[in-house]
C-alpha cells in the first residue's frame, strides 16, 4: 500500500510540473521548502559573521588590556622624567673641586645614589633612554632643537643632547631634545 500511495505522490508531482520533488509534495510546498532553506542559508551565514566579529572584538578587548597593563604607568613615567633631569643637572653642576671637599662628600654621594635608584626603577620599568649623541637626527626619537655650524660632524648629526629622550617599552614618552650639526658657512 505504501508503495501505491509514492507512486500515486511521485505521479502528481510530475503532473504538476515539479521534477525532483518530494512524494507528496506541492509546487508550492517546494517552492516554500526552497525559500526556508535560503533563509536558513543566510542565518547560518549571519552567525557565522556574528561570531567572527564577536571573536575580533575579544581579540580587541584583549590587546587593549595586555597594553593599559604594559603602558599604565606611562603618564607617572613622563612626569618622572623632570626628577631625573634635576637629579642629572645636579650632578652636572658639582665640579670637581666640591666633590673632594669633605663636607660635600656625602651630599654628592646622596645624589648619585638617588640617580642609581630612579635608574634602576627606570629599568625595572622597561624606562629606557633614546640613544641620540652622534647618531643621525630621527624625527621618530629626536627634537632637532638648534643647528649648529660644525666642520667635523656630518649634517643631520646630532652633536649635543639637550634634554634625554625616553621610551616605554616600544613607545616614545619623550623625544630627546637635540642639538644637529650643519655645514659651515
Amino acid at each position: 500500500m505504501n508503495e501505491d500511495i509514492f507512486q500515486a505522490a511521485s505521479e502528481s508531482s510530475k503532473d504538476a510540473g515539479v521534477e525532483g520533488a518530494a512524494p507528496g509534495v506541492t509546487a508550492e510546498q517546494d517552492s516554500r521548502i526552497a525559500t526556508l532553506e535560503n533563509d536558513l542559508e543566510a542565518a547560518k551565514q549571519e552567525v557565522l559573521y556574528a561570531r567572527a566579529e564577536t571573536q575580533n572584538v575579544r581579540r580587541r578587548l584583549e590587546k587593549d588590556i595586555a597594553d593599559a597593563r604594559a603602558y599604565a604607568s606611562t603618564s607617572f613615567a613622563r612626569d618622572i622624567l623632570s626628577v631625573a633631569d634635576n637629579l642629572s643637572r645636579a650632578l652636572d653642576s658639582i665640579s670637581q673641586e666640591l666633590r673632594e671637599d669633605e663636607k660635600l662628600k656625602p651630599l654628592v654621594a646622596g645624589i648619585e645614589a638617588t640617580t642609581r635608584e630612579l635608574d634602576k626603577v627606570f629599568n625595572q620599568n622597561s624606562i629606557q633612554k633614546v640613544a641620540a649623541q652622534g647618531l643621525p637626527l630621527d624625527p621618530n626619537q629626536h627634537q632637532a632643537m638648534i643647528e649648529i655650524p660644525h666642520a667635523e660632524a656630518e649634517p643631520g648629526t646630532i652633536i649635543q643632547v639637550l634634554q634625554h629622550g625616553y621610551t616605554i617599552k616600544d613607545r616614545l614618552l619623550r623625544p630627546a631634545m637635540v642639538a644637529v650639526a650643519k655645514k659651515p658657512e
